[in-house]
């Protein structure tokens, strides 16, 4: 499960093989959420300010989400994003 981002606490992870909407993982201590790429939809847990700095962030790099997401489903590497600020 590949590391594509860290920012404030906050692990970002894409992983090979896949399947559904365009996703990522967000993990925050305890807690796990999967976050729809085109949507924004979040289904799990986070914390609402943990939740809402996921969400910024995706809104930010929605491209290269759809990227890292295209070259996965393909068994590549995927890119590093930067983290929010």
């Amino acid at each position: 499960m590949p590391e594509i981002s860290r920012f404030f606490g906050i692990v970002i992870t894409m992983w090979f093989n896949e399947h559904g909407e365009p996703h990522f993982h967000a993990r925050y201590g305890a807690y796990r959420a999967k976050v729809a790429i085109e949507s924004g939809a979040v289904s799990g847990e986070l914390p609402p300010r943990a939740r809402a700095l996921v969400v910024e962030w995706a809104a930010l790099h929605r491209a290269e989400l759809l990227e890292n997401w295209a070259l996965l489903r393909e068994r590549r590497p995927p890119h590093r994003v930067a983290p929010l600020e």
